[in-house]
C-alpha cells in the first residue's frame, strides 16, 4: 500500500507527495515534479491555473499529449471479475491467483499510464471509500514516478442515483448518499436544493478521488419515448437552465476558496452533456444504437434545447464562471448545418467550431461521447462504432476531423496510435507548426482542470477521511429528505395517508424475455418495491389480497426499443398493451444509413410492440379484483412519460416515482411526510397524441385527465389536501411562465 508525505504552506495549499524532493522559497514549498532543484512556473502554486497549463503543454511530447486526449475504459475496483475488459494482474494471471490486494493496479491499468500516458481515468465501480483511496493511490504514486508527475484525473457517470437507470453504465450508490435521478430533482422544482446536491456530490467524490463528473445531463427531455428521458431535468427551458446553472456552481466551487477563482481541492469539474441537445431523438430512438442516430427539429425549435448551456452552464454566478467541459452527443441533428451536410456532432465543424467555440465562445474542454472513432459495426442492434456519417474515413482520419474541428478528448479510446497517426496526417496537411500549435491548445485546456482541482499539489487520499466521508448521517438525510420532495401524488380517492400499522399485500412483478439491444437493460433493472423488509418497518407484509387491509403496486413505466433484426424499425410504446402505430410518419425525417443504403427510410408507420412489462397492467388489474373495496395504492416508477390511462380507473392512489428506495415510498404513504412533488413532464393521454407531436418541442402532446378531472400536465401534483398551487408552480409551470 503506497505511503505519503504531506507539506503544509503557510496561507497555502498542503502538498502531498510520494517520492519527489521539495523546493523551499521564500519561505514556501513546491514541489519538484520536473527534477529540476529550480521552481519553474508549473510547479509554482501561487500562479494562475492558465499560465502553469501552458507552461506545462510546451513541455510533453506529442505522444504525452495524444495520452492526455484519451479516456480509459470503464474500470472496475477492484478487478476480481475475470476477462472484464481484459483485466489481469502481475504478469497475466487472474485476480484470485496473482495475490493481489483489491486496490492494486491491473496490469491494463498500469500500461495505460505509462506506455499510453492516459491521465483521464473512467471509474465504473468502485467497492468502497477504503478501497477506492488506496487505488487512487497507488495510480498516483506510479504517476508521480513519471516524467512532470501529471496526476491521475479520474472520472465518473453520475453515481448517487437511489434507483437504478438502465440508460449507460451506471455506478452502485454504495458508500454515497442517495438521490433522485434526474427527473426526480426536477420534480423537487426547487434549484436551492440541486446545488446542496451538488456540492454533497463533490464531497463525496473528492473523497473517492474523483475529479471530473460526466454530468449533468442538461438536455431537455421534449421526446417522451427517448430511453435518456429519465435522467434529464425535464421538458421545461427555464427549469432546466436553472438547475444546469445551480447544478455546476454547486459542483465546481470549493466553499473554502478565497481567491474569487471559485476553484480549489473541493472542486470536481463538470462536464455538461450532451451538445447541442440529445433530447430530440427521431421517435425516440436513442444514438448509442445505429438506429437512433438522428437528432430531428421538426418545430424548428433547435435554439431551445441550447438555453441549459448558453444561458445556464455557460452563464454561472461563482467564481468558476462556466462548466469546465461539454459532451456533444452522439447524434446526427439532422439538417442544423446550413451547408447541408450531415455528421455526427463531434464530427460537425458547424455544431462545434462555428457554434460551441466561436458563436458561444466556449473555450473550455470538449470531450466526445463513448467510442465515435471506432470502424462501424455491420450489426444494429449491437453497441458499435457510431461514427456517423464518416463511415468511409479512416479511423486517424476520424480523429483528424474531430481535432481541426476544436474537440479535445476522445471518450472511449484508449489506443494512442490513430491519434498519432492524425498527428502524422495533419502535418501533411497542415505543416508540424500548426498541428503542435493545436495539440498545445488540447493539452493546456485538459491540464487546467486538475491544476484548478488541485491535483498537482496533492493527489492522494487518507482512507479513513474517504471513508468518513461517504455516506455520512448529514449526506444520507439530506438524500432521503430529496427522495420524499421528488415522488409526485397525481391520484388520491381519499385513502392517503394510511398512518396505521395495517396489512398490506404486495403482488410480485414478472418480466418478459425480450429480443434487442433491450433484453440486457431489462434484466439489469431494479425492481421497485422488491424490498420487502423495508416495508414491514412501516406495515404488516402479507402474502394474500383476502388477507391485506390495502395493496401496494410496484410497477414502472413500460419497456420496449424501436428496432430488431426480426423486426426493423418499429414504435417505441409508451402503453402497456399491444401497440400498432396507425398515426406514425410515412417517411422518416433522418434520411441515409450506411447500413441500409437501398433503403432509408425509418418508418414504422403500420408495425406493432408489446412491452416486455405489460404484465404490470395486468398486476394493477388482476390487484383491483382481489382486493374489492380495500384500496389500491399504485406506485409508478417513471422512467419515460407513459399513458396511465389503461390503470388509473383501477388505483385508489397514484404515486409518481423517479427513483427512490422504497422506504420513500413507504414513509409518503403512511403520512409521516407530504407529497409535495410536481410533475416535471406531461403524462400523455395516448399514442396518438406523441406521433403527432414534434420531438424538439416541449408541452406540444396533450396530457392526460384523470377520472377526478384532474389533468397529469407539466407542473401538476397533489398533496393530502388537494390541488398544489404554490410559488414554485408560479415561477415554472403557470401557462402564463411556460416559454
Amino acid at each position: 500500500m503506497v505511503t505519503f508525505k504531506t507539506k503544509k504552506n503557510k496561507n497555502g495549499p498542503t502538498l502531498g507527495y510520494n517520492r519527489v524532493s521539495l523546493i523551499e522559497k521564500d519561505g514556501l514549498f513546491f514541489k519538484d515534479m520536473e527534477g529540476t532543484g529550480e521552481l519553474l512556473p508549473y510547479e509554482d502554486w501561487r500562479l494562475d491555473s492558465k499560465d502553469r497549463a501552458k507552461d506545462l503543454a510546451k513541455r510533453l511530447s506529442v505522444e504525452e499529449i495524444a495520452g492526455l486526449m484519451m479516456y480509459s475504459a470503464h474500470q472496475v475496483v477492484p478487478n476480481d471479475v475475470p476477462g472484464w475488459f481484459g483485466a489481469t494482474y502481475n504478469g497475466g494471471k487472474d485476480f484470485a491467483e496473482s495475490g493481489a490486494k483489491p486496490w492494486d493496479l491491473t496490469d491494463q491499468q498500469k500500461k495505460f499510464l505509462t506506455k499510453d500516458h492516459v491521465r483521464y481515468v473512467l471509474a465504473m465501480i468502485l467497492k468502497n471509500g477504503e478501497i477506492a483511496a488506496k487505488w487512487n493511490n497507488e495510480m498516483q504514486a506510479l504517476c508521480e514516478s513519471m516524467p512532470h508527475c501529471i496526476p491521475v484525473n479520474t472520472s465518473t457517470d453520475p453515481r448517487h442515483g437511489a434507483g437504478n437507470s438502465s440508460a449507460e453504465f451506471k455506478t452502485e450508490a454504495k458508500d454515497t448518499s442517495k438521490w433522485p435521478l434526474g427527473l426526480g430533482l426536477a420534480a423537487t422544482f426547487s434549484p436551492e436544493l440541486v446545488k446542496r446536491f451538488a456540492r454533497i456530490a463533490a464531497d463525496e467524490y473528492r473523497a473517492l478521488g474523483i475529479t471530473t463528473e460526466l454530468g449533468p445531463q442538461i438536455d431537455l427531455g421534449t421526446e417522451p419515448r427517448w430511453m435518456r428521458v429519465s435522467d434529464t431535468y425535464g421538458q421545461s427551458s427555464k427549469l432546466a437552465t436553472d438547475y444546469a446553472k445551480a447544478y455546476c456552481e454547486g459542483l465546481q466551487t470549493d466553499p473554502g476558496n478565497t481567491e474569487g477563482t471559485g476553484w480549489g481541492a473541493k472542486s470536481v469539474a463538470a462536464m455538461v452533456k450532451h451538445w447541442p441537445g440529445g433530447g430530440p431523438c427521431e421517435s425516440g430512438r436513442d444514438a448509442h444504437y445505429g438506429f437512433g442516430k438522428f437528432a430531428v427539429y421538426p418545430g424548428k425549435n433547435n435554439e431551445e434545447h441550447l438555453k441549459p448551456f448558453i444561458e445556464g452552464a455557460f452563464k454561472l454566478e461563482g467564481g468558476t464562471r462556466k462548466a469546465s467541459s461539454v459532451m456533444p452527443y452522439y447524434t446526427v441533428s439532422y439538417g442544423l448545418d446550413p451547408s447541408g451536410k450531415n455528421v455526427g456532432n463531434s464530427y460537425s465543424r458547424y455544431i462545434i467550431k462555428d457554434l460551441l467555440r466561436d458563436k458561444y465562445g466556449f473555450d473550455g474542454v470538449i470531450c466526445t461521447d463513448w467510442g465515435i472513432t471506432q470502424d462501424p459495426d455491420k450489426e444494429l442492434d449491437s453497441f458499435g462504432s457510431r461514427c456517423y456519417g464518416t463511415e468511409d474515413l479512416s479511423e486517424a482520419e476520424r480523429h483528424l476531423c474531430i481535432i481541426e474541428n476544436g474537440v479535445d478528448q476522445f471518450g472511449g479510446n484508449n489506443d494512442i496510435v490513430p491519434i498519432l497517426e492524425a498527428y502524422r496526417i495533419g502535418c501533411e496537411c497542415h505543416g508540424e507548426e500548426y498541428m503542435r500549435k493545436r495539440f498545445e491548445e488540447s493539452a493546456e485546456r485538459l491540464l487546467l482542470n486538475s491544476f484548478r482541482c488541485g491535483l498537482f499539489e496533492n493527489p492522494y487520499l487518507d482512507p479513513d477521511n474517504s471513508v468518513s466521508v461517504l455516506g455520512c448521517d448529514e449526506y444520507t438525510k439530506a438524500g432521503f429528505e430529496a427522495q420524499l420532495k421528488s415522488v409526485v401524488m397525481v391520484k388520491n380517492n381519499g385513502v392517503l395517508p394510511i398512518k396505521e400499522k395495517k396489512k398490506v399485500y404486495i403482488p410480485g412483478r414478472h418480466i418478459d424475455a425480450h429480443k434487442g439491444f433491450m433484453r440486457n437493460m431489462v434484466e439489469a433493472l431494479d425492481i421497485p418495491g422488491a424490498n420487502r423488509d423495508k416495508v414491514e418497518k412501516f406495515y404488516e407484509v402479507v402474502s394474500s389480497p383476502k388477507d391485506a387491509d390495502f395493496a401496494l403496486c410496484f410497477i414502472e413505466s413500460p419497456i420496449s426499443d424501436g428496432y430488431t433484426k426480426e423486426t426493423g424499425y418499429r414504435p417505441i410504446t409508451l402503453k402497456y398493451r399491444p401497440y400498432t402505430a396507425t398515426s406514425a410518419r410515412a417517411e422518416s425525417i433522418g434520411q441515409g444509413d450506411f447500413r441500409e443504403k437501398d433503403n432509408p427510410n425509418r418508418s414504422y408507420l403500420g408495425k406493432s410492440n408489446t412491452p416486455a412489462n405489460e404484465s404490470d397492467l395486468d398486476l394493477v388489474i388482476d390487484t383491483k379484483k382481489a382486493m374489492g373495496e380495500k384500496p389500491v395504492v399504485a406506485v409508478l416508477r417513471v422512467n419515460n412519460p407513459c399513458i396511465v390511462s389503461e390503470f388509473e380507473e383501477y388505483a385508489d392512489a397514484i404515486l409518481i416515482d423517479f427513483g427512490v428506495e422504497t422506504e420513500a415510498i413507504c414513509t409518503l404513504v403512511k403520512g409521516m411526510a407530504e407529497p409535495s412533488g410536481l410533475l416535471p413532464v406531461a403524462l400523455p393521454k395516448d399514442m396518438d397524441t406523441v406521433e403527432k407531436h414534434c420531438e424538439d418541442v416541449p408541452f406540444d402532446y396533450e396530457p392526460y385527465k384523470d377520472s377526478a378531472g384532474n389533468t397529469y400536465d407539466f407542473g401538476f401534483g397533489l398533496n393530502f389536501d388537494g390541488v398544489i398551487r404554490d410559488e414554485r408552480w408560479e415561477k415554472y409551470a403557470s401557462k402564463d411562465n411556460e416559454k
